[in-house]
């Protein structure tokens, strides 16, 4: 997708930095249990879920579901404040909330996704749930879609 961009002239740079799929996030209504959304993951795929945990710095209850390649991440309302409390108001069954890309280096990634014109959503990276430092970037600015970028320590890509 980039690539294409890249050859029509929408681009800046070559993108250097190379990332994988982390995990995609979907979010949970805060009236359906967290652990019985996860059942037909763990069902289907005989996938691994882990405890529900609660991140109280991104105001989310988290569940991870392993699959072979990738993992899915379920995020539950947190408080009154949470920040998917907005998304799940105007998707009341929940739905995919964001993308996440791992990355070796997360300064060389947001010098790069800023200079090719997308937009963090802090100035400062945060611990993410699994320890890592990660950063989101606007919807507007990645076609529509949130993006967080979380740095992995010895990721060989």
């Amino acid at each position: 997708m980039f690539r294409n961009a890249i050859k029509r002239g929408f681009c800046t740079s070559n993108l250097p930095i190379k990332g994988r799929l982390g995990h995609v996030a979907i979010a949970v209504p805060k009236e359906q249990c967290i652990l019985k959304a996860a059942q037909p993951y763990k069902d289907m795929f005989n996938a691994k879920v882990s405890e529900p945990f609660d991140l109280p710095e991104h105001g989310v209850t988290t569940v991870f579901v392993e699959l072979s390649n990738t993992k899915i991440e379920l995020l539950h309302p947190l408080g009154d404040k949470s920040p998917i409390g907005s998304f799940i108001k105007k998707n009341p069954v929940g739905g995919i909330h964001h993308v996440c890309v791992e990355v070796a280096n997360i300064e060389d990634a947001r010098k790069e996704a800023i200079a090719n014109g997308l937009k963090p959503l802090s100035e400062n990276t945060k611990i993410g749930a699994h320890g890592n430092p990660v950063l989101f970037f606007h919807p507007k600015t990645v076609s529509g879609v949130l993006l967080e970028v979380e740095e992995v320590e010895g990721l060989v890509l």
